[in-house]
C-alpha cells in the first residue's frame, strides 16, 4: 500500500505527511493538498520512504525527524528556550471512539484572524483517517470478556521484569478503565506578560481575549499553558487590554514542547477533574463526593457522603483510569459543639484536652467544602480579631464571613482553628516555601472523620459498615453507574472529547494466578491445612507450640473490683496451658487497694526481680496514660516481660477460654517462645522489617525487626529515633550491625542472603529509599570483612493502595481467595534503562465483609539472586508468620512487628526500650 492510503497502522504517517506540510502564515489563503497518485505508481521525483507505523516510537521518530528538518531549513526562532522544540500540528488518532459513543465529525471552525484554525481538520478533509466503510478506522480492541494474558518477556531496555508462573490460573478483573485517545499528543506553550502581571485572576482574563486563536479548550495556570492543538511554531504575541486599569498588556504565547500523553499524567488528571465537577461533585480533599446522594446516621449523629477516588496513571505500556468508591464520614457536630460538650466534662483540663483530641483533625468548611488539617488553636484570638486583606486594611473576622457569605457568626468568644499551609511556588523546594497561616471559625468547622472512641463502638462501626464496606459486586455496579453518568453528560463528554480522551466502558479483566497452599508447622511434628481461607484458628488452641516456654515465676496485678475475673482468668490459663505444650506455675496474685497509675507502679516495681518472667496487669478500664506508664517501667525501668488486659476481655464466661488461649500465647511469644511456622526452603537467610510511626509534634520513631533462625520463628529487634515527620531512616548501620552480630552468635555464620521489607513508603519517595537506606545497608557488610557481600533485595510494601481486584467466578465477582498474584499489565512502568526492579500485587488474607485489598510488593533493589517466584512464595508465607493473629495479615510478619514496635515506642514509651529485651517479641 502507497503512502497516500495509509491504511491500518498508519497512523504515523498520517502524521509525517502533516508535519511535512508548510506552515501557513498568518492571513495567508489554505493551500488545497496534492493530487494522490495511483496506488503503486512510485513516485519518480522522489525516492519512496519507510513509514513509521503507529504507536510511542512511531511519533517519537517523527518529532525528531520534524526537528532536525526544521533546524535545517529554517533560521532558529529568537531567544529560543533550553529543550524547545519546533514542531507542527498533529493530525487525530484514527482510533475507536470515546466511551463506544459514535463520534460525530467536527466541524470545519473558520480560520481566526490570525489565519490558524482552532479546532482540528474533520475527516472529510483528511481520507486518511476514514475506514473503507466511510466510518472512523477502529483498532482492534480485545473484547473486555477476554483476560489479558501475560505475553513473554521482551528482550528490549526497559521492558517489563520477568513474571512468576508458579500457582493456579486465576481470572481476575481490576479496577481499572484503559484510555482510548483520539489525539497524538498536547502542546506545552510558556506565557509572558509585558508589563509583568501578578494577579492570576487577571492573567486568565487577559489570556482568554485570544480565544481566536488557542479555542475554548485549554488548561492555564497564570504561566504555563496547555493545548490540544498547534497554534504557533514559534511564538505569538499579541497586544491586549487590561479591563483593570485600561492598559495594553503584551501577551507572547510561546511553543516549549510537545507532550506525549504518558509524560503529562497531572493535566490529563487535572482535565478528568474537571469533567468530574460537570457531574456536579464536590472534591473534598483529593477525591470527589457527590452531597446530593449524602445518607444520613441520625442514631449517631453522622452523615455519610459517597465519591470516587480516581487516577489516571501509566503501568507498563498503557494509560489507566483507576477508579474506586470511596466515603467521606462528617460528624453532625461542629468544632465549637465539640468544644462546649468537652468543656463540660472537665473544665478545668479543658484547654489541654481539646488541643490533645483536635491537633491533626480535620474539618469541612461547608460554606466552600474545603478541609483544613488542625495545626494549632489559637485560644489569644476570637471572631472579633482582625486580619489584614487583599488591599492591605484590617477587616474583623465577623464582618468578613458576613460579606463574603453571608454567614453570621454567633459566639464572639470562640477560640480560632490554625491551618498552616506552605505557599507552591514554582521550581521552589517544600522545605523553603512561604508558610502562610489560615484561622477558621470553630462553629463554621464540621468535624470529619471517627474518634477513637467511636471507633471502638462496635455498635457505631457495624451500622456504618453497612454502607462503607460492599461487595465486589456491588463496586463494580458503582464503576458502571458513574461511567454512564460521565458518558451521559453533555458536558463532560465534551470536556473530555476536546482533549481526545475517551475510556473503555468495563473494567479491564486479566489472568491472575493462585499461589499453592501453606502447611502450617506445630510442635510434636504435627501439621495444620489453613484451607481455602487461610486461616488456623481452630488449630492453634490444640497444637502444642514449636517451642514452649515455662512459666514459673509471674505476677498478677488486679484492682479489688475485679478480684474474682482475675481468678477466672488464672484457673483458666492453668486448663488451656496443656494443649499448648506449657507448664504454668501458680502466679504471685496482688491486689490493689485502688485502680490509680501510681498504686500500679508501686506494686510492680515491688514484684519485679531478676527471676521475674512476666507480670500481667489487669486493668478495669482503657487509659492511655495508665497503660503508657506501665509500659514505661517494664521495657524501659526495669525490663520483664508485661501483659496487660482490660477487665471487660475477661468479663464473658463463654469467650473466656479463647480468650485465655490467646493471650497465653502471646505471652509464650513474649517469653521468647515459637508458635508455629511454615515451610521456609531458603538457607541462611535474613528477613527484615522496618516501619516508621509518626506522631504530630513528637519524634518520628523506626522500628527494626530481624529474623534469626532458618524457620524465621525468632526476632531481634531496635527503635530509632528521627526528626519529626522523616519518613525515611537514617540510623540503619548501628540496627544493620547489631542484627548481623547477633545472627551471627546464633548460628555461627553470617546470612548469605538478606531481604529487607520496608513498610510505609510512598511512590515518590522511592528514589530516596534507593539513595539513602541501601546504600547504608550495603555499606554495613564492610564491617564483617571485605570477603562478605551478602545477596541483598529491598521490597517495599504498600498496603494503603486503591487498586482493588476481584474473582470472576461464572457470572459474579467475589474477593479473590488468599495467595492470588497478579504481575503483570497494571505493574509499575519503567523507562528504557530505568528498571531497578519488579513489582507484584498479592491478596494475602481473608475478609469476610466488603472488598479485600491486596498489597502492592515493590522489588526496588535486587542482588539476591530470587526469581519472582520465589519473592512471590516468601512474602506470602510470610504473612502467616505473625504470632498475634493465627491466620494470613495484609503485610509480612517482619514488617507488622515493626509497626507495633515503633507503634509502642512512639505512643507509650517515648524513649528507648532495654536491650534486655531486644530478643524477644515484648511489643506484640
Amino acid at each position: 500500500m502507497s503512502s497516500s492510503g495509509f491504511g491500518r497502522g498508519g497512523r504515523g504517517a498520517a502524521l509525517r505527511q502533516a508535519l511535512e506540510q508548510p506552515v501557513r502564515k498568518p492571513g495567508e489563503q489554505q493551500q488545497p493538498p496534492p493530487a494522490q497518485q495511483t496506488p503503486g505508481a512510485p513516485n519518480s521525483a522522489q525516492p519512496q520512504q519507510q513509514l513509521p507505523g503507529r504507536g510511542r516510537a512511531g511519533l517519537l521518530q517523527l518529532l525528531q525527524q520534524h526537528a532536525q528538518q526544521g533546524a535545517q531549513a529554517q533560521p532558529p526562532p529568537p531567544d529560543p528556550r533550553p529543550g524547545q522544540v519546533p514542531t507542527a500540528a498533529a493530525q487525530p488518532r484514527p482510533q475507536a471512539a470515546p466511551f463506544g459513543v459514535q463520534q460525530q465529525p467536527r466541524p470545519v471552525t473558520q480560520s481566526s484572524p490570525t489565519g490558524r484554525s482552532t479546532h482540528l481538520p474533520t475527516p472529510e478533509q483528511h481520507p486518511s483517517l476514514v475506514s473503507p466503510a466511510g466510518g472512523l478506522t477502529r483498532p482492534p480492541a480485545l473484547p473486555s470478556s477476554q483476560p489479558t494474558v501475560p505475553q513473554p518477556l521482551p528482550s528490549q531496555p526497559g521492558a517489563p521484569a520477568p513474571r512468576g508462573t508458579a500457582g493456579a490460573p486465576l481470572r481476575l478483573k481490576a479496577n481499572y478503565l484503559k484510555l482510548v485517545l483520539t489525539n497524538d499528543a498536547v502542546y506545552q506553550y510558556a506565557v509572558t506578560f509585558k508589563p509583568v502581571i501578578e494577579s492570576n485572576n487577571v492573567r486568565f482574563a487577559l489570556l482568554s481575549q485570544m480565544k481566536d486563536i488557542m479555542g475554548e479548550t485549554r488548561a492555564f495556570d497564570g504561566a504555563t499553558l496547555y493545548l490540544p492543538i498547534k497554534i504557533t511554531d514559534s511564538a505569538v504575541e499579541r497586544s491586549v487590554l487590561c479591563s483593570r486599569d485600561g492598559s495594553n498588556v503584551l501577551v507572547r504565547v510561546e511553543l516549549v514542547k510537545i507532550l506525549l500523553y504518558e509524560d503529562c499524567l497531572h493535566l490529563l488528571n487535572l482535565i478528568f477533574k474537571r469533567a468530574m465537577r460537570r457531574l456536579n461533585l464536590k472534591q473534598v480533599g483529593k477525591n470527589t463526593y457527590d452531597p446530593s446522594n449524602s445518607v444520613r446516621i441520625p442514631q449517631h449523629k453522622l452523615e455519610l457522603w459517597p465519591g470516587y477516588i480516581t487516577a489516571i496513571t501509566r503501568k507498563e505500556n498503557d494509560l489507566w483510569l483507576m477508579l474506586d468508591v470511596s466515603h467521606r464520614v462528617l460528624r453532625d457536630e461542629t468544632a465549637l459543639e465539640f468544644f462546649y460538650s468537652l468543656y463540660e466534662q472537665s473544665a478545668a483540663t479543658f484547654q489541654t484536652e481539646a488541643t490533645r483530641q483536635l491537633l491533626g483533625s480535620v474539618v469541612l468548611t461547608r460554606y466552600n467544602n474545603k478541609t483544613y488539617r488542625v495545626d494549632d488553636i489559637a485560644w489569644d484570638k476570637n471572631p472579633e480579631s482582625t486580619f489584614i486583606d487583599s488591599t492591605g486594611k484590617p477587616v474583623q473576622f465577623l464582618q468578613y464571613y458576613k460579606t463574603r457569605y453571608n454567614l453570621t457568626i454567633s459566639d464572639h468568644e470562640q477560640p480560632l482553628l490554625i491551618h498552616r499551609e506552605r505557599k507552591k511556588e514554582r521550581g521552589q523546594k517544600k522545605e523553603d516555601r512561604e508558610e502562610s497561616i489560615i484561622c477558621l471559625i470553630p462553629e463554621l468547622c464540621s468535624l470529619t472523620g471517627l474518634t477513637d472512641v467511636a471507633r471502638n463502638d462496635f455498635r457505631l462501626m457495624k451500622d456504618l459498615a453497612v454502607y462503607t464496606k460492599i461487595t465486589p459486586a456491588q463496586r463494580n455496579n458503582a464503576f458502571t453507574k458513574f461511567m454512564n453518568s460521565l458518558t451521559t453528560n453533555p458536558e463532560a463528554l465534551k470536556e473530555l472529547t476536546t482533549w481526545g480522551l475517551g475510556f473503555d466502558r468495563s473494567t479491564v479483566t486479566l489472568e491472575g494466578r493462585q499461589l499453592p497452599p501453606e502447611k502450617i508447622l506445630f510442635g510434636n511434628g504435627r501439621t495444620a491445612d489453613p484451607g481455602v481461607i487461610a486461616d488456623f484458628n481452630r488449630d492453634v488452641g490444640s497444637m502444642s507450640c514449636i517451642t514452649p516456654v515455662p512459666l514459673n515465676t509471674w505476677a498478677v496485678l488486679f484492682a479489688r473490683k475485679d478480684h474474682n475475673r482475675a481468678f477466672e482468668f488464672i484457673n483458666m490459663i492453668k486448663k488451656v496451658c496443656g494443649p499448648l505444650g506449657m507448664d504454668i506455675a501458680d502466679p504471685q496474685p496482688c491486689e490493689l487497694q485502688d485502680d490509680r497509675t501510681e498504686t500500679y507502679l508501686t506494686a510492680l516495681r515491688q514484684v519485679i526481680n531478676d527471676r521475674q518472667q512476666m507480670v500481667v496487669c489487669i486493668f478495669p478500664t482503657a487509659r492511655d496514660d495508665r497503660y503508657s506508664a506501665v509500659k514505661k517501667l517494664c521495657c524501659c525501668d526495669r525490663p520483664v516481660p508485661s501483659q496487660c488486659i482490660n477487665s471487660k476481655t475477661l468479663g464473658s464466661a463463654q469467650k473466656l477460654k479463647s480468650v485465655s488461649q490467646k493471650i497465653l500465647l502471646q505471652i509464650n511469644a513474649k517469653l521468647g517462645g515459637e508458635l508455629w511456622a511454615v515451610e521456609i526452603p531458603l538457607k541462611s537467610v535474613m528477613v527484615i522489617g522496618i516501619d516508621v510511626y509518626h506522631e504530630r509534634g513528637n519524634k518520628s520513631v523506626a522500628g527494626f525487626v530481624a529474623s534469626m533462625n532458618r524457620s524465621m520463628t525468632r526476632w531481634y529487634s531496635r527503635a530509632v529515633f528521627q526528626t519529626q515527620s522523616e519518613e525515611l531512616m537514617t540510623g540503619l548501620s548501628e540496627c544493620m550491625n547489631k542484627a548481623l552480630t547477633k545472627y551471627h552468635q546464633a548460628n555461627q555464620q553470617l546470612p548469605e542472603r538478606i531481604i529487607v521489607f520496608r513498610d510505609g513508603v510512598g511512590d515518590g519517595q522511592m528514589k530516596f529509599l534507593l539513595e539513602m537506606e541501601v546504600p547504608q545497608m550495603l555499606a554495613c557488610f564492610k564491617a564483617f570483612g571485605d570477603e562478605y557481600k551478602p545477596k541483598f533485595a529491598m521490597v517495599v510494601v504498600q498496603k494503603r493502595i486503591s487498586t482493588r481486584m476481584f474473582a470472576v467466578r461464572g457470572g459474579d465477582l467475589k474477593n479473590p481467595p488468599p495467595g492470588s498474584v497478579l504481575d503483570h499489565t497494571l505493574t509499575r512502568y519503567a523507562k528504557p534503562g530505568d528498571r531497578e526492579g519488579y513489582d507484584f500485587y498479592l491478596v494475602s488474607q481473608n475478609v469476610r465483609e466488603g472488598t479485600v485489598t491486596p498489597s502492592h510488593y515493590n522489588v526496588i533493589y535486587d542482588q539476591s539472586g530470587l526469581k519472582p517466584d520465589h519473592m512471590q512464595r516468601l512474602a506470602y508465607k510470610l504473612t502467616f508468620m505473625y504470632y498475634n493473629w493465627p491466620g494470613t495479615i495484609r503485610v509480612p510478619a517482619p514488617c507488622q512487628y515493626a509497626h507495633k514496635l515503633a507503634y509502642l515506642v512512639g505512643q507509650s514509651l517515648r524513649r528507648d526500650p532495654a536491650l534486655e529485651l531486644s530478643n524477644r517479641l515484648y511489643f506484640l
